[in-house]
């Protein structure tokens, strides 16, 4: 039997921060990891697959981490929701956390072991 493999959703509209998250995670653990920079594209994929973990940016053109999120949540409450922000204030902080059921809560610059979960 075949040993299951954890899939991690990233959603991001920088490609440069996919593609290092994705490296590092590549490199550093035995997740399958899939990106996307809409989160709606990223939505319906949830929809449709397992997933295993959930990295959303907070600041995004099409839709904000804190509403991709929530959707999420809505979709796939099991699912573990980690929001990625350059813009860390307590006020976000405490919102993400209340509204979207946060498991955790990075800021950029984020320290590469804080995604290994």
């Amino acid at each position: 039997m075949a040993e299951y493999i954890p899939t991690v959703i990233v959603v991001d509209d920088e490609e440069i921060v996919l593609t290092s998250i994705e490296s590092f995670l590549s490199l550093e653990s035995d997740y399958n990891v899939v990106t996307f920079t809409s989160a709606k594209s990223a939505l319906d994929y949830i929809g449709q697959k397992d997933v295993d973990l959930v990295i959303s940016d907070y600041l995004m053109p099409e839709m904000d981490g804190i509403s991709f999120l929530a959707e999420v949540r809505i979709l796939r409450p099991e699912i573990p929701r980690v929001i990625l922000t350059g813009y860390a204030d307590k006020e976000n902080a405490i919102k993400a956390i209340n509204e979207v059921g946060l498991f955790q809560y990075i800021e950029k610059p984020w320290d590469n072991n804080d995604l290994l979960l």
